[in-house]
């Protein structure tokens, strides 16, 4: 238990002293996110094994971080339309499609709260609505890959 704790920390101490996300690598930013998902699956084993009793709140902790991370980049981003002398027309995508993945990520955090409120018995609530904002999230998805493979025909 304490040889987990103490790799969970020098893996914190060597994620914060990564460059900054806009500045990483593609192979950077697949191995950050590998890792972010390796200590989730970790931590939920342990909890599902009984080996720990941690809150789930604490589980769901680097799948949160990773978000948040997610979330922050996506608004400075968007933030960043807002600046004088952009000129849209080179190649960034379009505020529509930023727009979507922020509201996909608070769709997920917002399923990723009421699933450990749920597991938490801090509410009463049924999992169908619990599954809301992930079924909302997923059929936004199916929505975009429609419009992405039949996309809109402009008569010239």
């Amino acid at each position: 238990m304490s040889l987990f704790l103490s790799l969970l920390s020098s893996l914190c101490l060597s994620v914060c002293c990564l460059p900054p996300v806009s500045e990483m690598s593609l192979a950077q930013r697949v191995l950050l996110t590998w890792v972010f998902t390796l200590v989730f699956l970790i931590m939920l084993v342990l909890k599902l094994d009984g080996k720990v009793q941690w809150n789930w709140f604490l589980i769901f902790l680097p799948v949160w971080v990773f978000d948040g991370i997610l979330i922050l980049m996506l608004a400075i981003k968007m933030a960043g339309r807002c600046k004088p002398g952009y000129d849209p027309r080179n190649g960034s995508p379009d505020l529509r499609l930023r727009a979507w993945y922020l509201t996909a990520m608070l769709l997920k955090l917002g399923f990723c709260l009421t699933l450990c409120a749920k597991l938490e018995k801090l509410a009463d609530v049924k999992l169908t609505f619990v599954c809301i904002p992930l079924w909302t999230m997923l059929l936004g998805a199916l929505v975009e890959l429609g419009l992405n493979i039949f996309p809109e025909r402009r008569e010239a």
